[in-house]
């Protein structure tokens, strides 16, 4: 799913790291720092981004490392992206100072992101940044009449899921810059990015949005009602025109906030 979100979500990432680029403009960049970086899309766009950079690409999952591996590899960045395993919750590892951390959809997967934060600051140079990417809610993908079931099925499968998240990640949706705040950050600049295709532009689309509701549907879906449930069913099917991977109907919509901080020169060096 991470792979066909960077390929689906492409227009947004190109957006949010050129943002981030235009910010770090005027300082060293020379170390940075992808915090849980699944499969690499933010990792290897930091690469693209800051050319000559190192790259270092922390994430809990081997798989998605190696995975990020065979990308780096093929686009020729293999020398400057390095994956790094590692489960913060853990503790922070010892991987040197860095200029810039980016951690894109990654914190709220965090048992104490405040802590991790707090690693983060230490591990930073001073005048170094941080760019944390989250949501307010999930991406929205669906109109509000399917032609099968009662209308309004996407607005009541995230209403019924979003407990069982809560439960998991606490963090998920919250406001991140009094957190940096909070953590010893010098909150600079927060931008949101509107996701609006309508149509998609990528032909993963199909595949990306059946992904993303596998994925919600493991959190409790069972909450739903039996004529939710069917419609979920026919939703997930391979086959089918109104089946996710053959629906003609699909608009993908959200808004990531990006959030911005540096670590100001009073804290103590690396």
């Amino acid at each position: 799913m991470l792979d066909l979100e960077g390929e689906v979500l492409q227009a947004y990432w190109e957006d949010a790291l050129s943002w981030i680029r235009r910010a770090a403009d005027g300082a060293p960049r020379e170390r940075l720092l992808d915090l849980g970086a699944g499969t690499g899309t933010g990792a290897l766009g930091l690469a693209r981004h800051f050319p000559g950079a190192e790259v270092v690409a922390i994430d809990i999952a081997p798989e998605s490392l190696r995975r990020l591996s065979v990308k780096a590899l093929e686009l020729g960045l293999d020398g400057r992206v390095a994956g790094f395993e590692a489960d913060l919750d853990a503790g922070w590892p010892d991987l040197g100072p860095f200029d810039l951390t980016m951690a894109s959809m990654s914190l709220h997967h965090m048992a104490d992101p405040s802590r991790v934060l707090r690693d983060v600051l230490v591990a930073t140079r001073p005048g170094g940044l941080i760019a944390v990417a989250e949501f307010a809610e999930p991406l929205r993908f669906l109109p509000e009449d399917l032609g099968i079931g009662e209308p309004g099925f996407e607005d009541r499968f995230i209403e019924a899921v979003t407990p069982a998240q809560l439960e998991e990640m606490p963090t998920l949706g919250s406001a991140w810059a009094p957190r940096l705040s909070d953590a010893g950050w010098t909150v600079l600049d927060e931008l949101e990015f509107r996701i609006d295709q309508n149509p998609p532009r990528s032909p993963s689309a199909n595949r990306f949005a059946r992904a993303w509701f596998t994925r919600l549907a493991h959190a409790k879906a069972d909450r739903l009602t039996p004529e939710d449930r069917a419609t979920l069913e026919i939703l997930l099917a391979d086959d089918g025109k109104q089946s996710l991977l053959h629906r003609k109907d699909l608009r993908i919509r959200g808004v990531r906030t990006i959030t911005l901080a540096s670590r100001s020169h009073g804290h103590p060096a690396v």
